[in-house]
């Protein structure tokens, strides 16, 4: 199987765990990390030979002319999206964006990549987040009258409400006002979903310890997207895409025991 190219844009402390990982998955060949503040002399990613660029001296369309990637990994800002967007498109360059403050026109355009090529965008990136997220969205379907309470917490130098709140509230259909946003020491992000009823309290919890999460998670998302038609996904598409094939696995095959006989419902007849 063929190593699939990575170009990667960002090199804060989230890009820089995005590294760590990518660059030491034998399925990936991380080829060049790109980033807007110049770069003085040779810039390698410690621990590897990886080039650290700037976009000053090397834009885009010089980057994937000189250095060809399959798939761009984006950790910067909302601003690069646009940059980028149409040799993303030209080239059918798989898209990753884990950008979480895209407005509704970045997202607009992001779709319309998917016309042309594979795109991915996620405000949180990490497996286990969007596997909550499905979970909250199961329970709640199951449990329309309970009360939902969204928690989460950041390093104490975050400004914003956390874009992944806001998207699981979206998802539950619930008001902002239900978001409680806490900021202290240097929590790399926790997210919590209080589901209360009447005899009962269920809480879906995932904590960040690392950054590296947001890279295990790119690497898994590079991986499913590789297997895509064209068009927009996100996150949660992909893992159900897999929860699917599980299941139908499962169904197709009887020593799972989804085939076994069903109980007697009280209705057959003699």
């Amino acid at each position: 199987m063929e190593k699939i190219r990575v170009g990667l844009v960002g090199y804060g402390r989230a890009g820089q765990a995005v590294a760590n990982i990518l660059g030491g998955d034998q399925r990936f060949d991380l080829r060049w990390i790109a980033r807007r503040t110049p770069v003085e002399g040779r810039l390698t990613h410690p621990g590897t030979e990886v080039p650290v660029l700037s976009l000053e001296q090397f834009p885009f369309a010089t980057l994937f002319d000189e250095t060809p990637v399959d798939a761009l990994v984006d950790f910067s800002s909302p601003q690069s999206l646009r940059a980028y967007g149409e040799e993303v498109r030209k080239r059918g360059i798989m898209l990753l964006s884990a950008i979480s403050a895209y407005t509704e026109d970045d997202l607009a355009y992001a779709r319309e990549l998917g016309q042309d090529t594979r795109v991915m965008c996620s405000p949180n990136i990490t497996l286990g987040i969007n596997f909550l997220i499905v979970a909250a969205k199961l329970l709640r379907r199951a449990a329309p009258f309970a009360d939902v309470q969204i928690v989460e917490q950041h390093f104490r130098d975050k400004p914003e409400i956390s874009g992944t709140a806001r998207k699981i509230a979206e998802t539950l259909e619930v008001d902002a006002d239900q978001i409680t946003s806490l900021r202290f020491g240097g929590i790399v992000g926790h997210h919590e979903v209080i589901f209360g009823f009447p005899h009962q309290t269920v809480r879906l919890i995932h904590d960040s310890i690392r950054r590296e999460a947001f890279g295990t998670g790119a690497a898994f998302a590079l991986s499913h997207l590789a297997n895509c038609d064209k068009g927009f996904y996100t996150f949660e598409e992909l893992l159900m895409r897999l929860m699917r094939a599980e299941l139908q696995l499962a169904t197709d095959d009887p020593a799972s025991g989804a085939n076994l006989p069903q109980p007697p419902t009280g209705r057959e007849t003699p």
